[in-house]
């Protein structure tokens, strides 16, 4: 069983950057491949991105191509999502999960972090 934590999150300008952080305990998050995820109030949560466990690959919605990039760092047993040039639609709350096979669908993670709340407002 792995525990996640997310931080990072809070209150943007249209425009600006926030770089999320997901913190490991209870097993090596090298074992898992990784992903960001979000939920809007009245929406499904959705697939933001996501890391292949070695860091070697990874893959991003096509509405947060080009705006977000995930990245880890093993060695501190945390992955990050770094997140520019913010809308007021991307304002919404961001889990990281984890999950023993390579997926972009919510349904293949196991294990949840509680969630970060991005706004983005000016």
């Amino acid at each position: 069983q792995v525990q996640l934590v997310e931080s990072g999150g809070g209150l943007v300008q249209p425009g600006g950057s926030l770089r999320l952080a997901c913190v490991g305990s209870g097993r090596a998050l090298s074992q898992y491949n990784m992903g960001w995820f979000r939920q809007s109030p009245g929406k499904e949560r959705e697939f933001v991105g996501a890391i292949h466990w070695d860091g070697r690959s990874t893959a991003y919605a096509e509405a947060m191509q080009g705006r977000v990039t995930v990245s880890r760092d093993n060695t501190k047993n945390s992955i990050f999502l770094q997140m520019e040039s913010l809308k007021p639609e991307d304002t919404a709350v961001y889990y990281c999960a984890a999950a023993s096979a390579w997926s972009l669908r919510r349904y293949d993670y196991a294990f949840w972090g509680q969630g970060t709340q991005v706004t983005v407002s000016s």
